[in-house]
């Protein structure tokens, strides 16, 4: 569609951590974090990740540069209010805390985020969820230095503003919200994400794909009315900047996503996946997300009985980034009509090799690339393939249309009916 603001907005936002990238960047983090002036640290993790020793390495460095670390493995694998209120109890009990440091995945950074944010600021968690689930209140305070260190290759986490959570009572995935969350350093090690296993490579990386696809397909900054400066928020359409990371983020994904799943050895596939990860980040991060992500919401907040591999085996859970791809080869297609000539540019940077693909119809070349990929990584064959049938078409809609944040970056108007059709089409994607 063609969006005709009366006042076309001229400006954009960007924002983004200082970074400290490579192979070895872990072991400085001793030195970066006494930069900041801090003392008493703790340090962010989950039980799995934990097992890896990469949160006591950390801790080590830390207590070598003179500082008091304590390490808490309190994060839950696709947090929620329930455990986001057990890590900040337990903070609260060994704290105060200078700075807090997150190591893990999107988990583990989201679980900072919130801990951080409830120390800083007081309050109780649900006061800052975005409305309408939650009241969407902005932090009054800064956040104690908060420094990242991912472990796995695919959230951004370490480089956004946000914050994701299911609230358990309404089956619902949301999130909090505020420039604030931005961790102030990133520590991005491709080292520490060597014991990243298949299942979780290939989930987190089409969290990657999908954040530099919605970035890069987001509704231009151009298209919305002016803003005045306090209603400005980190999502504020594509833009020049967040176009350039996204791109460069697929063509790294184009030479190392298939190498990494198959061969976590591969050094080179995996620096360059933790590459992708953070030029995608960067992008989405500014940019903002859209169909895929509102959509993975639901599905990841509905769950029955689904145990995905190489994931915690205690509950069931449909992982994020896997979430997030399984309705996007329709969403892609759907979405195509808003710009077709950068959902044939993303077809080529993902798949430069071509093919017989090319010669379909152009609204089916990138949904065609998607799911080539996803079949090569093991993702699921649809909706079908985690639980879901039609009679959760209904229930799933119902959740996509509650994030209204992310789908006011959708570079087409979406309806009920809109996203009913992409979950119908999406049970299964392919034979």
């Amino acid at each position: 569609m063609t969006w005709s603001p009366v006042q076309p907005e001229s400006v954009f936002t960007y924002g983004a951590p200082a970074l400290k990238f490579g192979s070895g960047a872990v072991r400085e983090i001793g030195h970066d974090v006494a930069a900041l002036g801090a003392t008493r640290v703790l340090v962010v993790t989950d039980p799995g990740v934990l097992a890896t020793g990469a949160p006591d390495l950390v801790a080590e460095a830390l207590r070598a540069a003179g500082l008091v670390a304590v390490v808490h493995a309190s994060a839950h694998v696709e947090p929620t209010d329930a455990s986001l209120e057990v890590a900040i109890e337990r903070a609260r009990a060994d704290g105060p805390f200078d700075a807090v440091v997150a190591v893990g995945g999107g988990s583990s950074i989201d679980t900072a985020k919130a801990v951080d944010l409830i120390l800083s600021n007081g309050g109780d968690l649900m006061d800052y969820v975005n409305a309408p689930v939650g009241a969407g209140r902005a932090p009054v305070r800064p956040l104690v230095p908060l420094v990242a260190v991912p472990t796995t290759t695919g959230t951004g986490a370490e480089s956004t503003t946000i914050c994701v959570l299911d609230v358990l009572a309404l089956k619902v995935k949301t999130g909090i919200s505020h420039v604030r969350l931005r961790p102030l350093l990133a520590v991005v090690d491709p080292d520490l994400t060597v014991t990243q296993p298949a299942g979780v490579t290939a989930s987190a990386g089409m969290d990657i794909l999908c954040h530099a696809l919605e970035s890069w397909t987001a509704r231009p900054f151009t298209s919305y009315e002016r803003k005045r400066p306090e209603q400005r928020v980190p999502y504020c359409g594509s833009n020049p900047i967040s176009d350039m990371w996204a791109e460069r983020s697929m063509s790294l994904l184009a030479g190392a996503f298939r190498a990494a799943v198959h061969d976590g050895t591969d050094a080179s596939a995996r620096g360059e996946m933790a590459l992708a990860a953070t030029f995608a980040g960067l992008g989405f991060g500014n940019a903002g997300v859209h169909v895929p992500h509102a959509n993975a919401y639901p599905i990841a907040g509905r769950v029955r009985g689904f145990h995905p591999a190489d994931y915690p085996s205690e509950e069931p859970m449909v992982p994020h980034g896997m979430a997030v791809a399984l309705t996007a080869p329709e969403a892609f297609r759907w979405t195509f009509e808003a710009a077709p000539e950068r959902h044939l540019a993303a077809a080529r940077l993902l798949d430069p090799g071509h093919g017989p693909r090319w010669e379909s119809e152009p609204r089916d070349v990138l949904p065609g690339v998607l799911r080539d990929l996803m079949r090569d990584i093991g993702m699921p064959n649809g909706l079908y393939a985690v639980g879901y049938d039609e009679r959760d078409v209904d229930g799933l809609v119902e959740g996509a249309l509650a994030q209204q944040r992310l789908l006011a970056t959708s570079p087409r108007e979406v309806t009920a009916d809109d996203l009913a059709d992409i979950v119908k089409r999406s049970m299964s994607l392919w034979e």
